[in-house]
């Protein structure tokens, strides 16, 4: 399914849904691109977990390959999609091992300061914890519940596409 997604920096970004999973393609803004690197990212959409993956190009160094995982609420335009930061964010390593949680202090200036409902917040952390539960617990880290491989299938058959 071809649509368009609104990326947080006002970009339209053709984008194409697999399952539960949309990917699209978000041209790198020049004062962040990384010379000899490409200048699109793509990123991916999972509407059920309430985040947006991606394997940032720019990143170099120590946290090369890592992925960047946002908190997200996503506003359906039609047959578009809109993509608004709820503010937090991981940064995940290739082999899932360990986690940084990032950003917690935005998400608490965001809601002191009104640019989100305290039910917005409360989502969001919720969101955070079932992600972390999910994808990157150990396999004898409780609590119980459904666990999935990171990344998602979805995601993986979307990043072998060309692009969109």
């Amino acid at each position: 399914m071809d649509m368009r997604v609104l990326h947080r920096t006002g970009q339209w970004c053709s984008a194409r849904q697999v399952g539960r999973v949309v990917g699209y393609d978000v041209p790198i803004l020049p004062e962040y691109q990384v010379a000899g690197r490409a200048t699109v990212d793509r990123c991916y959409l999972l509407l059920d977990e309430a985040v947006q993956v991606r394997k940032p190009v720019t990143f170099v160094g120590g946290i090369e390959g890592w992925w960047y995982v946002d908190l997200v609420e996503v506003e359906y335009a039609g047959d578009d999609l809109v993509v608004h930061d709820m503010y937090v964010d991981l940064l995940v390593p290739p082999a899932v091992d360990r986690y940084q949680v990032l950003d917690l202090d935005e998400l608490g200036d965001a809601l002191t300061g009104g640019k989100i409902t305290a039910a917005q917040c409360a989502e969001v952390l919720a969101a955070t914890q079932r992600f972390i539960h999910r994808y990157l617990r150990g396999p004898d880290e409780g609590p119980s519940g459904p666990a999935g491989v990171f990344p998602p299938a979805e995601v993986v058959a979307l990043a072998e596409l060309p692009a969109f």
